[in-house]
């Protein structure tokens, strides 16, 4: 997902300047009809998007990087509140703990899938406000049940659930820009889009530990870690309602989505997000949870009057890493800089076992943020192989499929493969979680970690190194 260059009709000579004013434009001019619909849109026609289609686009993708970001915290909230819970009275068992940490990623990796054709049905102005004002129900819902500490863990679990919309925001959202920016600036459009999102989860645990203790005089007001969100969301809302727009060219892909399940690189590229969005976003959720297991005295840090909890700098590098990683991958293979980055993961998770006996804090961190930092480099290669590999190596193309058809198919392809890695979120704390109950120790689950990166490496370097060379085509 790397910035592309784009051409610029301001660097065109005074003579072809006239004779493009003068040519015949091949859309139709944009019709701007009631409650922001708007048609003829046609990105890849470069005088309509010089004269008025970048503004546009620019403007909408503003603010849906506002709103996804704010899905993005929704989706972590509970990520930092479980480790707050028994200061706040709730006496729930470690189990407890982990459903209420991974029930989130399980129900948001599943709405990916139905979300990614709400625009086409609805509008990407019209479902942005919607699935803004949705974030509403957890953010409400989490403030209710955590100012009673009688509240019933079925309760908590249903509410955690709900935080799941916070997660299907990407998929449409993403979904949403695709339709506004031109093919050759639509990786630079859609990672920022991704990593505006991805910052959500950092953000969340940064402000949370801060703002449940601000003005608490030595104790937590565990209920703002949900209120405190409701004017942004609110706001997102009104900002869509008033300045993003409809697209009536944005058509559903239901076709492109059934043939693109059908293609074997299709799966194989979804084991490998697992491997890398999935620790991305399983690693975040537990974070906080595993430095007050491992280290308590450094769960929580106090500056000034307020506490502060560390585990906010892993995803944060994860998600500045992201862009670079598919930067890298325009450069390197993306093929290359997936096994390199699983090659990575691997190493700093034995790292950090082997180390773990040093009982050394900042160690520990510091080896969890190359973690992170390695699965954000991954995030953005992965990704960037898709569209390469639907292009050129899946079925459609071997059998001489046209260009439009195959970028059809990476597209539908994209959105299913970012719901399939979600679940990487659930299923890193609950690996975790039958770890700690069956041996009272973490230890065996990052083992199993460590293998399946490095049988990741080795799918990656079979499918799409090997097999490159073998056939004499590049890399991908």
């Amino acid at each position: 997902m790397t910035a592309e260059r784009t051409e610029d009709v301001r660097a065109t000579p005074a003579a072809d300047t006239a004779t493009l004013e003068h040519a015949p434009t091949h859309a139709p001019a944009l019709e701007f009809r009631p409650g922001r619909w708007i048609a003829n849109w046609d990105a890849e026609n470069k005088e309509q998007w010089a004269s008025s289609g970048r503004s546009i686009a620019r403007r909408n993708l503003n603010w849906s990087i506002f709103a996804e970001f704010l899905g993005f915290v929704v989706w972590q909230l509970w990520s930092i509140v479980v480790v707050q819970l028994p200061a706040a009275g709730f006496t729930f068992s470690t189990n407890e703990i982990f459903w209420l940490i991974s029930m989130p990623s399980l129900v948001g990796a599943t709405l990916r899938i139905p979300y990614t054709f709400m625009v086409p049905r609805f509008g990407g102005r019209n479902w942005t406000i919607v699935s803004a004002l949705l974030l509403l129900i957890p953010s409400i819902g989490l403030a209710l049940c955590v100012s009673n500490p009688a509240t019933p863990f079925g309760v908590m679990l249903l509410v955690a659930a709900l935080a799941g919309f916070g997660g299907g925001n990407f998929a449409s959202s993403m979904s949403n820009i695709t339709f506004f920016y031109p093919a050759r600036e639509k990786g630079w459009a859609l990672g920022l889009n991704a990593a505006g999102g991805n910052m959500g989860a950092a953000v969340a645990q940064l402000a949370v530990p801060i703002a449940i203790t601000l003005l608490a005089a030595g104790t937590i007001n565990l209920p703002v870690a949900g209120l405190m969100w409701v004017p942004l969301i609110l706001l997102a809302a009104f900002g869509a309602w008033k300045y993003m727009d409809n697209l009536t060219s944005a058509k559903g892909d239901v076709a492109g989505s059934l043939a693109a399940l059908k293609e074997p690189h299709l799966w194989i590229m979804a084991l490998l997000y697992i491997g890398t969005f999935g620790s991305f976003i399983g690693f975040a959720g537990v974070f906080p949870k595993l430095i007050k297991d491992y280290f308590p005295a450094f769960s929580s840090i106090g500056v000034g009057t307020v506490a502060l909890s560390l585990a906010f700098l892993g995803p944060l590098v994860g998600s500045l890493a992201r862009p670079y990683g598919g930067r890298m991958a325009d450069r390197m293979g993306g093929a290359r800089m997936t096994v390199t980055a699983f090659a990575a993961m691997a190493v700093i998770t034995l790292t950090m076992i082997w180390t773990l006996p040093l009982k050394n804090f900042w160690l520990f961190l510091v080896l969890f943020l190359f973690l992170f930092t390695a699965s954000g480099f991954g995030n953005g290669a992965t990704y960037r192989m898709i569209p390469v590999i639907f292009a050129t190596s899946s079925r459609a193309a071997r059998n001489g499929a046209s260009t439009v058809a195959t970028q059809r198919l990476a597209s539908s392809a994209l959105g299913l493969i970012s719901a399939i890695g979600a679940y990487g979120g659930f299923v890193i704390p609950q690996v975790l979680n039958a770890s700690n109950t069956a041996s009272g120790s973490y230890t065996p689950a990052f083992y199993g970690f460590v293998g399946a990166y490095v049988l990741m490496l080795v799918v990656c370097w079979a499918c799409y190194i090997r097999n490159a060379h073998r056939n004499g085509k590049g890399h991908v």
